[in-house]
């Protein structure tokens, strides 16, 4: 672990899945964390947990795309415990409408909002002060499907690629006052949202273990975190193939996404 490990945490999507393994693998003494997600009663068992291993919690029960509730959250726990490492989590998937009918609009900008819009307006309130005070660390969700797009999962896939572009331009833009920006492109991860996967999950990882390697990762200041190597490794080699051969490839992987039932 680095040497001078975070001691103040903003995390979105807190609740559930991977944001609520990375608020416990982050949780300690002296470490205070404002935790962020629409479900409050998960929300506050995850505090619990953070509590019980030694660190001061507060929770806010906001939506990532109530972007002023969110800056206005995020800025009064940043005023009272200066942020040294903001993760935006908060994330949704959507899919095809019935009978493969390609999704929706609605479905389309859903995913936009929450995964796009929502890390910018929980990162963007902290640049600045983190620029004034020369350090800080960013991390920033995005997807193994920023890399290798999915014809089912469209609109996710352009959220997703769109979170990666975002995060590596702000990198370079912080990166002479100190700052480090992580963006983080994970696999199959055991979660509410991978289980609406109902295709095939080669090399699906717990959340707790995603937890621990993104974290290692963040510290190391690893600019993208990409996981597992043996997807990120076809993938790249992918890249090199004509697209036609890659659609081929990418039409004989059953794809199909139960509904999201926390809409």
């Amino acid at each position: 672990m680095s040497r001078n490990p975070p001691t103040s945490i903003v995390l979105t999507g807190a609740g559930r899945g991977i944001g609520a393994a990375l608020a416990r693998v982050y949780a300690g003494s002296n470490v205070a964390m404002l935790l962020i997600g629409r479900d409050l009663p998960r929300l506050q068992a995850v505090a619990a947990d953070c509590v019980a291993r030694g660190a001061v919690v507060e929770t806010a029960a906001i939506d990532v795309t109530e972007h002023e509730r969110l800056a206005a959250a995020i800025l009064a726990f940043d005023k009272a415990h200066p942020v040294d490492l903001v993760i935006a989590n908060a994330g949704v998937s959507g899919g095809l409408e019935p009978g493969r009918g390609f999704e929706s609009f609605a479905t389309a900008q859903r995913q936009l909002r929450i995964n796009l819009e929502g890390a910018l307006a929980t990162v963007t309130p902290l640049v600045d002060p983190m620029r004034a005070r020369k350090r800080g660390r960013i991390a920033i969700m995005s997807s193994l499907a920023a890399l290798q797009p999915v014809g089912d999962t469209a609109a996710y896939s352009a959220s997703k690629a769109g979170v990666l572009a975002w995060g590596e331009a702000l990198g370079d833009f912080v990166a002479p006052d100190g700052i480090t920006v992580s963006v983080i492109c994970p696999g199959f991860v055991t979660s509410d949202m991978s289980q609406r996967y109902l295709g095939p999950k080669p090399f699906e990882m717990t959340a707790d273990e995603a937890a621990r390697l993104i974290r290692r990762k963040i510290e190391a200041g690893r600019p993208v975190i990409a996981f597992p190597w043996q997807i990120v490794a076809a993938i790249r080699a992918g890249r090199v193939l004509p697209r036609f051969v890659r659609r081929l490839f990418l039409s004989r992987v059953p794809v199909e996404i139960a509904q999201d039932p926390h809409k």
